[in-house]
């Protein structure tokens, strides 16, 4: 009356695990997924650097003009180039040295501060602001003042462009400061036009 068993465990051995080829497969499958997540997953990850930038230099300039006001009295706020990168502070003691105590926010590559004629055209912009010029400040260490009440001096349309010339499929920001001390953030594909986003 003895069983035989080994047909058995042999079968159920056969069945567990996965055969060479099904790993391989799946590898492939793995790997053709890959390839095509990773190109978008780039683009998505310099568009939020080139975003977060914008903001940020959107968000120290407010911050200079809220310590005018606080403070009553003069604030700057500077721009200077330290190396390939750039340093953005609101400078509220008005020395021109950014000091550990200021908030200082550094714009680092690839994204940069480019200057005039690189971005797309700035014709949008100039005809949102009713065809007043615009000053372009970014490519070169600048300095804003903002008085008692928050204007900017000197009164002009200040605007820094963002992005990364050897790169423009990612677009571009411009970061408008009015003189009434008002900050917009406006952002353009390679080609333009320019549109507002805040």
């Amino acid at each position: 009356m003895g069983t035989n068993v080994t047909p058995k465990r042999a079968a159920a051995s056969r069945n567990s695990g996965f055969s060479l080829v099904e790993m391989v497969l799946s590898l492939v499958v793995v790997l053709i997924l890959a390839a095509i997540a990773l190109p978008n997953f780039f683009r998505a990850y310099q568009v939020y650097q080139l975003n977060s930038s914008a903001t940020r230099l959107a968000g120290i300039l407010k911050l200079a003009r809220f310590e005018g006001i606080r403070r009553n009295s003069l604030v700057d706020f500077k721009v200077q180039q330290t190396g390939t990168d750039w340093l953005a502070w609101s400078d509220p003691d008005r020395d021109g040295i950014a000091d550990p105590t200021e908030t200082q926010d550094p714009i680092l590559a690839p994204i940069t501060l480019l200057p005039a004629g690189v971005p797309p055209s700035p014709d949008a912009i100039t005809a949102a602001m009713g065809g007043a010029a615009l000053i372009t400040l970014s490519g070169a260490n600048a300095t804003i003042t903002f008085d008692q009440r928050g204007a900017a001096a000197p009164p002009q349309i200040s605007v820094w462009y963002l992005g990364n010339a050897a790169n423009p499929d990612f677009g571009y920001r411009a970061v408008v400061l009015l003189p009434s001390g008002v900050t917009q953030v406006w952002t353009a594909p390679a080609g333009g036009p320019w549109s507002r986003v805040s």
